[in-house]
């Protein structure tokens, strides 16, 4: 039987490690570990070569270069994975050199412009016979297939409130850091009343323990955009991201009023020694984190009805998340299911089923809350 072959860019990257580690260990696939330097790609094949269940290679390789299409075509791949953020401000080079190809994509992005515009290039994409899926990650794939499975039986969804907050000793990528940053002190998308900025404000919400009180502000994803189109009456979406310190919390509301005043044109110019100030505090704080998604609606009886689901991410794995969505696409690609050719953001492919799937083995757990 022919490998499955999936070319993951920039595999030895903050996410793109994470989903190589998980991807190597399905059976039946070849993973080829891409990016721009060979040397680093090489290291981490050979360190999870002894105990994958997949033929494992290396290649040097530049998605921004030219003859990205032709490459693709010499390799024979399957599927490509694109980690390399900050996928804000990035066009679809890498989308459009698959679809020539005649390869799948799928990205990690989390960025709303990013998600919301690949179905530009869905006319593209079916006429090639390949799927485009840009936003397999925490949102908005993971946080609509909980949406989904909340709201069933419900008669109409008013709100949907979303929120993470990672543990302080968390790794955190340089990508993600500028992603949060973009949109520091910026007017985002609003479903409610009255106008939202991004990290403005502060607003407490309860995890179960070990989690317990953690504050959130308003953040940029593609839910805000997306979820109000998927259910009738448009109901009104918060997402909310949070630090675990609450003085960097805090401190991210500060930076984001000195923008808002324009005294600061882009906080993401900056995330290098931004970053660098943070990481003074990595050894505060705790290594657990979590998500919660709460829809409030009626239910089929017309009575007001609330559910809420939430996960719970320790020993460091909370960054593995955003790698399940891609690794449950590769599992039912490899296997053979038919998914509809076209491009479009990661909605409605997977169940939550298929998420708590990929979690096996990682300190992860999920689980409805009691009304």
């Amino acid at each position: 039987m022919r490998e499955f072959r999936v070319l993951v860019v920039g595999a030895y990257g903050f996410f793109g490690s994470r989903l190589v580690t998980r991807l190597a260990r399905q059976s039946g696939l070849h993973i080829v570990l891409a990016g721009r330097c060979a040397s680093a790609a090489r290291e981490l094949a050979e360190r999870l070569a002894p105990e994958a269940c997949s033929r494992l290679s290396h290649e040097a390789l530049d998605v921004m270069g030219s003859g990205l299409a032709e490459h693709l075509k010499a390799l024979a791949v399957d599927v490509l994975i694109h980690t390399s953020g900050p996928f804000q401000g990035q066009d679809y080079r890498v989308a459009q050199a698959c679809v020539q190809a005649g390869v799948h994509y799928v990205d990690l992005a989390d960025g709303r412009d990013f998600v919301c515009g690949i179905q530009a290039l869905d006319a593209q994409a079916q006429a090639a016979g390949v799927l485009l899926l840009s936003g397999a990650s925490s949102v908005p794939a993971l946080s609509t297939a909980v949406v989904d499975a909340l709201a069933e039986g419900m008669s109409r969804v008013q709100s949907i409130d979303i929120g993470i907050s990672p543990g302080n000793r968390t790794d955190r990528g340089l990508s993600t850091v500028a992603a949060i940053l973009s949109y520091c002190g910026q007017p985002l998308p609003s479903s409610g009343s009255g106008p939202v900025i991004g990290w403005l404000r502060s607003y407490a919400h309860h995890y179960p323990q070990p989690v317990g009180r953690r504050l959130l502000s308003a953040c940029d994803v593609p839910d805000l955009a997306l979820l109000p189109l998927r259910y009738e009456n448009r109901p009104v979406v918060r997402f909310g991201a949070g630090l675990e310190l609450s003085f960097l919390q805090r401190g991210m509301n500060i930076m984001a009023w000195l923008a808002h005043k324009g005294l600061v044109q882009n906080w993401s110019a900056h995330a290098n020694w931004l970053k660098r100030m943070a990481d003074w505090f990595r050894n505060w704080g705790s290594d657990v984190g979590a998500m919660h998604v709460t829809v409030s609606g009626l239910n089929a009886q017309g009575q007001p009805s609330q559910r809420s689901w939430v996960l719970m991410a320790g020993s460091g794995d909370g960054p593995y998340v955003p790698t399940l969505a891609a690794s449950a696409l590769v599992r039912k690609l490899a296997a053979g299911v038919q998914l509809p050719p076209g491009a479009q953001p990661c909605m409605g492919l997977l169940t939550l089923q298929d998420f708590a799937a990929e979690a096996q083995g990682l300190d992860i757990q999920m689980k409805e809350l009691a009304g």
